[in-house]
């Protein structure tokens, strides 16, 4: 029987006969003879039923069986691929959620030129995309410190991203040294003499140094900044990310601006919340001018001024009265003790509560307490008594990273806050491991990816100057947003997360309006109630 080639008919025809009679292939539609050809170009994927037009496009029968298969082929690769890249992680509990969310690890070289060496373990957490048609760039939350976990904040940082979270996977990376990652944990004291005396917490943090050492990844010298966004680099291949939105908060702000720099392909856009570029160190007069700051709005303000009139004059009496002897009542375990507190232990004190203009509202009464020797304000505001909480600092990662980038390049000051910090660096990083820093770390090249930074007027460690430098280092693509009375980190503020959503969500990032972020007040000083 033959059938008309090329005519939709013949092909119904050998489509029933191939029904009733499975020996007639596919190879071959029609009985060969002299004056036919086979059809099977006319069948499957391509389906070019003109001769001509395939001449025209150069392909043979054979060109288009050999495309078909290559595209079939490619189509079960890519699904392969995909599978196994969110096959790397397992369903897990963490704390802090209520379901199961995903976890992941992958094995890195503690050493990146001695791949064959020592080997760590990096873990991370995926909050999976609520929408099944999700987006394939998710969000990688970079967290400050150094040495917080990204893992231990991510059911702090699950709200202001939840409306991120609709359709990109939320990725939580524990760097190097801290949570899960090869932890680099020195024990945190409840002892009111350790706390009260910078002294003698620097002598525990040179014996926890000595602990650390004898871990199976002990070399401190690995757990530097570029080291770990490598391991990063590492978690986005293994999930099979094609490009991230790196959203870093603090230090977090650092490790996304190198990962910016080592790779700048596989950046789609980049959140930077108070900012700390690779080339500027934390400066003490930065401390100082945030609690000039708190003077000067106090002089101002008639309830303030009236509680507190010497307020200025208060705080550089205390610190000529230092040290001084006192009892400190642990204000969570209500145990008493007689300590020595020192200046330096003063400075630090007040440097933690000016983090947050919140915690700095009860900062005149505390300065005025301690002027008349009762330090116990101070120390509850400074937190340095409260529960470890998702926030903690692993210590020892803290000082490999901040020694490594930071103890060569401490400047001279005369400054309180300055003075304090350069010598607490240089007592413990005179004899803490410190691993080499590329020279190129310390540099901000021009950004492809659009970049969006964030600054609290009142940040005395991240300041807004910070962010302007580094914008202007990058680019056009970099756009800054100041909020006046804010302190460090900006995420929780305003509308500042919907600002987020729409800047990393948007086509085009730079039509994003920025405009919904206005000033806000300081919040009102505390004033002891009278009676």
């Amino acid at each position: 029987m033959q059938y008309k080639q090329g005519t939709r008919r013949g092909v119904e025809q050998l489509a029933a006969r191939r029904a009733h009679n499975p020996k007639v292939t596919g190879s071959s539609p029609v009985p060969a003879t002299k004056n036919t050809k086979p059809l099977i170009c006319d069948q499957g994927l391509f389906n070019f039923r003109s001769s001509r037009f395939r001449q025209a496009l150069g392909y043979t029968c054979t060109n288009l069986i050999n495309t078909k298969i290559a595209m079939q082929v490619l189509i079960l690769a890519l699904l392969l691929f995909s599978f196994s890249a969110h096959a790397a992680t397992k369903p897990c509990r963490i704390d802090g959620f209520a379901s199961e969310v995903q976890c992941g690890q992958i094995e890195r070289p503690l050493n990146p030129r001695d791949p064959s060496g020592k080997k760590i373990q990096i873990h991370y957490m995926v909050l999976q995309a609520q929408d099944r048609n999700k987006l394939a760039d998710p969000v990688f939350m970079l967290a400050g410190g150094p040495g917080q976990s990204a893992i231990n904040i991510a059911s702090w940082a699950e709200g202001p991203l939840n409306k991120l979270q609709r359709r990109r996977d939320l990725v939580f990376v524990d760097q190097r040294g801290t949570g899960r990652s090869a932890p680099l944990e020195c024990p945190e004291t409840e002892d009111l003499s350790k706390i009260a005396d910078a002294d003698l917490g620097i002598a525990a943090l040179k014996s926890c140094k000595a602990q650390l050492q004898k871990l199976p990844y002990g070399d401190l010298r690995f757990f530097t900044t570029s080291i770990a966004v490598q391991d990063l680099e590492a978690v986005r291949k293994s999930e099979g990310y094609p490009a991230i939105n790196l959203l870093g908060v603090s230090y977090g702000t650092r490790v996304g601006l190198e990962y910016l720099r080592q790779y700048p392909q596989a950046v789609r856009r980049v959140v930077l919340d108070g900012v700390l570029p690779p080339d500027y160190a934390i400066s003490g007069n930065d401390i100082q001018k945030s609690l000039d700051s708190l003077f000067s709005d106090c002089s101002r303000d008639a309830a303030c001024q009236q509680a507190y009139p010497k307020l200025a004059q208060n705080w550089r009496e205390l610190l000529a009265s230092m040290p001084k002897t006192t009892v400190l009542k642990h204000p969570r375990l209500n145990t008493e003790g007689s300590v020595t507190i020192s200046r330096d232990t003063v400075l630090g004190m007040v440097s933690a509560v000016l983090y947050s203009p919140l915690n700095s509202s009860g900062l005149p009464f505390a300065i005025t307490e301690a002027k008349a020797g009762r330090f116990n304000p101070l120390l509850a505001l400074s937190g340095q008594t409260a529960l470890p909480n998702a926030g903690k600092i692993f210590v020892g990662m803290h000082y490999s990273v901040w020694c490594a980038e930071e103890a060569g390049r401490l400047p001279v000051v005369d400054d309180d806050f300055g003075r304090f910090r350069s010598e607490t660096y240089r007592k413990v990083c005179g004899v803490w491991p410190r691993g080499t820093v590329p020279a190129v770390f310390y540099t901000l090249p021009k950004s492809a990816a659009p970049v969006l930074l964030l600054s609290g007027g009142l940040d005395p460690v991240t300041p807004p100057q910070h962010a302007t430098h580094v914008a202007k280092a990058l680019g056009a693509k970099a756009r800054h947003v100041v909020l006046g009375k804010s302190g460090h980190g900006m995420l929780m503020q305003s509308c500042v997360d919907d600002l987020v959503y729409r800047f990393i969500n948007a086509e085009d990032a730079q039509k994003v309006d920025l405009s919904c972020v206005k000033p806000i007040p300081r919040p009102t000083v505390w004033v002891l109630p009278k009676g």
